[in-house]
């Protein structure tokens, strides 16, 4: 039974960001549980060409293509590269320690075009697919931002909040397809992204004092959950905003 809910063998699925932290993890959970997986990147990167290398050795079906979907001519070279995905994983996103004063027109620009604006158009390409395939699963990386926006990062916090409404608007309309549409919001995570913030000892404390868990997340906790809601297990979860920080939203 336990092997039939997470049985995932002849799936596709695209994961946006994968050649490190969050997305890397989720996409060798899925590849594990027998996903074809297309790993992403921004642009070609030894990070990249690792990860791919690494799940093939472990014999996992996978292939790897970079673009930047900041741009829209990243998204098209995307979308032509990969085909149909069963799967979308939108994991990729950028953050920039500013206050409101310091950011510029180009900057917000540029974070809401990578972070709502591509999801926005991938679901949008791969949509129709799923629908005739009558198999969906949309699953978006958002933030405990969109709940507790800092104050240096609250432009992020309101691109993510407006990703988490566009996937939880998907989640009625699209139910009878097959297809789910679901929110994950990850706290303080333990990767590359957050290294230099938690790299400094004193800084690190008092944010784990936010956190009831008492510890920061690591990218698995939040590739289990991935692999639920992908999965047979999670096919009757969908039009949720779930929060993996522990208790940081509190």
């Amino acid at each position: 039974m336990l092997q039939k809910l997470f049985n995932l063998q002849g799936k596709r699925a695209l994961v946006t960001g994968s050649s490190r932290g969050i997305g890397y993890a989720a996409a060798m959970t899925l590849a594990e549980a027998g996903v074809h997986v297309i790993f992403h990147a921004s642009k070609p990167s030894p990070k990249l060409d690792a990860a791919l290398a690494e799940a093939r050795e472990k014999g996992f079906s996978c292939e790897a293509t970079d673009a930047d979907i900041s741009l829209a001519e990243g998204l098209k070279k995307l979308t032509a590269a990969v085909g149909h995905v069963d799967i979308l994983v939108l994991n990729a996103s950028i953050q920039t320690y500013m206050t409101v004063e310091e950011f510029d027109t180009e900057e917000f620009e540029r974070e809401y075009r990578t972070n709502l604006l591509s999801s926005f158009e991938l679901i949008k390409a791969f949509l129709p697919g799923m629908r005739e395939r009558r198999f969906g699963r949309i699953i978006a990386l958002g933030s405990v931002n969109q709940h507790r926006p800092s104050p240096r990062l609250c432009i992020y916090a309101g691109t993510k909040a407006a990703q988490a409404n566009l996937i939880l608007g998907l989640a009625r309309a699209n139910a009878k397809f097959g297809i789910t549409a679901n929110n994950i919001a990850p706290g303080v995570i333990a990767t590359d992204r957050n290294k230099a913030v938690l790299s400094d000892a004193e800084t690190a404390g008092e944010i784990r004092k936010l956190v009831p868990a008492g510890r920061f997340g690591t990218a698995e906790d939040c590739a289990g959950l991935i692999l639920l809601l992908a999965s047979d297990a999670g096919s009757y979860i969908t039009g949720e905003d779930i929060t993996v920080d522990g208790g940081m939203h509190l």
